[in-house]
């Protein structure tokens, strides 16, 4: 079965801690803090690998970690940093967090490479925690924490143009009459059950990318038969060719077949449904001259008021072949050349922040240590050393409950507070 979709757990490398230690040597009987710093944890990171067409690598293997940091050492030694975990994936892969389905990142385009984890930051070593007051710290920074997430990965094929139309009407054998693609041909429902890509060259023209998307069924957009698999290949594509069996070879009404597919498309996505449409009127060859009323004629009167254009062809013989993919060429060149990419939705490095616990108050060596990665953040972009600044961050203390929770801890004016590098005294 063709591997389109995965589900997958990712983590992170914690940064590794700082390290409290002292100079020990003959003659410096009171030497200072030499604790080193950690490591950074490793990064999780997604990467295109144009080799790949399947997610098959993603179907057994569910969980991906990367490595931690290394702790800091003596002698004001750094941890190692870890090396990244990279997870390959065909183009047009588009990563989404699994509870919301919002999109982390659409691996197309120019987007080849994307950081989608970041790996904890190191903790500082106890040498960078001493003043004037405090000459022999204790006290050393532990690594940043690691980020976790399940991820769903889901394959939207790259494509201009998609074949879209009900089973068995012949997308597959006109696809391989136009492209070099082989698609598995044969005489029953859904022979196809993936997605074939090839490419159409047509001489004095520009040529593009043709998928041939698997059946369509009625209830497709409810998840019906295998609805929601095929759907979401055509989610990129700019223009539809729609192919119906003219000669009703099957009993069915082409009219009312294209009414049909439209009507799935529009409940499945009204955007992809706007798109432009051109109707391919399949196995003319088989039509008899007998028949009362032209079928062909009776897709034009009912279509082509409304804008789109009907082309008799015969997949088999070829004819009308031409005049289709020209009049397709012509129409992609009117539209937009950008690919069709996702824009991002859902940003981890906000997003799991908030899943963390939002600060822990803890007395050590005399000090008041506060830490949390929403402390940590806003240390980060405000500027202290202002007026503004300083009050800005004073009432997040507050808002965030912090100057309560060190009431409770029993701290007292004059007492320090440590937060990462910022050290103060405690006044109401």
């Amino acid at each position: 079965m063709f591997a389109d979709r995965a589900k997958i757990f990712i983590r992170s490398g914690k940064g590794g801690d700082g390290h409290v230690s002292f100079q020990r040597e003959l003659y410096v009987p009171n030497g200072g803090p030499d604790g080193g710093d950690g490591g950074r944890g490793g990064d999780v990171i997604f990467e295109v690998d144009e080799g790949l067409n399947t997610l098959q690598d993603y179907r057994h293997r569910k969980k991906f970690a990367a490595k931690d940091g290394e702790p800091g050492g003596k002698r004001r030694c750094h941890g190692a940093d870890a090396s990244d975990i990279i997870l390959k994936v065909p183009e047009g892969t588009v990563i989404k967090e699994a509870d919301s389905d919002k999109v982390i990142a659409d691996m197309s385009g120019d987007n080849r490479r994307q950081i989608i984890l970041k790996g904890g930051r190191g903790g500082l070593g106890n040498q960078h925690f001493a003043t004037s007051t405090m000459q022999i710290p204790k006290y050393a920074q532990p690594g940043q924490p690691a980020q976790e997430l399940w991820v769903k990965l889901e394959l939207k094929v790259i494509a201009d143009v998609g074949l879209i139309g009900f089973p068995n009407v012949g997308k597959s054998t006109l696809l391989s009459r136009v492209t070099n693609a082989q698609p598995k041909i044969a005489n029953y429902h859904f022979t196809t059950l993936n997605p074939n890509l090839g490419v159409v060259d047509i001489e004095g023209a520009k040529g593009f990318v043709i998928a041939d998307i698997p059946g369509l069924i009625e209830g497709a957009s409810s998840g019906i038969g295998l609805g929601h698999e095929f759907l979401r290949h055509i989610e990129r594509t700019k223009l539809m060719i729609h192919v119906v069996d003219a000669a009703s070879s099957e009993g069915r009404d082409p009219v009312e077949d294209i009414h049909k597919i439209n009507q799935e498309l529009k409940a499945y996505n009204p955007e992809i449904a706007a798109r432009p449409q051109v109707i391919a009127a399949n196995k003319t060859d088989l039509i008899c001259a007998e028949d009362e009323a032209d079928p062909v004629e009776r897709l034009k009167e009912e279509f082509e008021p409304k804008g789109i254009r009907v082309f008799p062809i015969s997949g088999v013989t070829g004819k009308g072949m031409k005049e289709l993919l020209y009049y397709v060429s012509e129409q992609l060149g009117k539209l937009d050349n950008k690919p069709v990419v996702f824009a991002q939705e859902y940003f981890p490095e906000d997003e799991l922040i908030h899943l963390e616990l939002p600060y822990t108050v803890e007395k050590t060596d005399g000090a008041y240590v506060v830490e949390g990665p929403k402390i940590e953040k806003m240390l980060g972009y405000t500027n202290l050393d202002s007026e503004k600044g300083f009050a800005f961050f004073q009432k997040f203390l507050k808002d965030a409950g912090i100057l309560d929770e060190l009431e409770k801890a029993g701290i007292e004016e004059g007492d320090t507070v440590r937060m990462y590098g910022l050290q103060f005294d405690y006044y109401k």
